[in-house]
């Protein structure tokens, strides 16, 4: 199978703000117009986060939240990346990287430009973990930013970690997926133990004042759903 049917059987395609927006199914979003590809809320560390608080999680996450990463790196091989915040659980998160987790950090960054979008978990980013950092950004018509403002703004952000509850035959499936409305998009947190916040909660409402649609992850492809069909509101 090629690279180019292997990426289009794990994608959709929609519009954003007159852009062409790619969603993965690993929770990232490629902009073809621009060859960025961006992430959100990795939420490296958070295992060894809790860990400090006497709260034992798997110590796995950020081995997780890397493959996924990679994978969706190494497919779209983009010129540039950039993480929407939230990269790291806690600003001593970047010092807890494991060696091997450190090391595959710095391939998926070699040969391209990345640039760490400031959080409010990690407002604060040392030099060591490469690339820049920035509060937040323009590209194109389209502000980048962790925590989505409301309003008459296009924008792309993170923070909410939207998830939509589907009941099929009488079982309920929560699956992590992007909010948009062709004007703004909340992405999905990308992290392992991120976690995930209802798209019917009311923290979307402000955003999404005219409603949404919720691109929701499945296991090999992604579902489109109206609000009107998500939220029984």
């Amino acid at each position: 199978m090629t690279a180019l049917r292997k990426i289009q059987r794990t994608t959709q395609q929609i519009g954003l703000k007159g852009q062409a927006a790619v969603l993965d199914l690993t929770g990232a979003l490629y902009l073809p117009d621009h060859d960025v590809l961006l992430v959100a809320d990795l939420h490296f560390e958070k295992g060894s986060s809790f860990a400090r608080r006497g709260m034992m999680l798997p110590p796995y996450d950020t081995r997780e939240t890397l493959a996924a990463l990679t994978d969706a790196v190494f497919r779209f091989d983009p010129r540039t990346v950039i993480a929407l915040g939230d990269s790291f659980h806690d600003i001593g998160g970047p010092d807890r990287l494991g060696d091997e987790e450190r090391t595959a950090l710095g391939g998926v960054q070699t040969g391209r430009d990345w640039i760490w979008i400031t959080g409010n978990h990690d407002r604060v980013l040392p030099e060591n973990i490469g690339g820049q950092v920035a509060e937040e950004m323009m590209l194109g018509s389209l502000t980048l930013r962790h925590e989505p403002m409301a309003g008459e703004q296009a924008e792309i952000a993170g923070h909410l970690h939207p998830v939509g509850k589907v009941v099929m035959r009488g079982r309920a499936t929560r699956r992590r997926c992007f909010l948009t409305d062709g004007n703004r998009c909340v992405m999905p947190a990308l992290g392992a133990y991120a976690g995930g916040l209802n798209a019917c909660d009311a923290a979307f409402r402000p955003l999404f004042s005219n409603g949404f649609t919720a691109h929701l992850i499945g296991s090999e492809r992604i579902f489109a759903i109206a609000r009107s069909m998500l939220c029984r509101d």
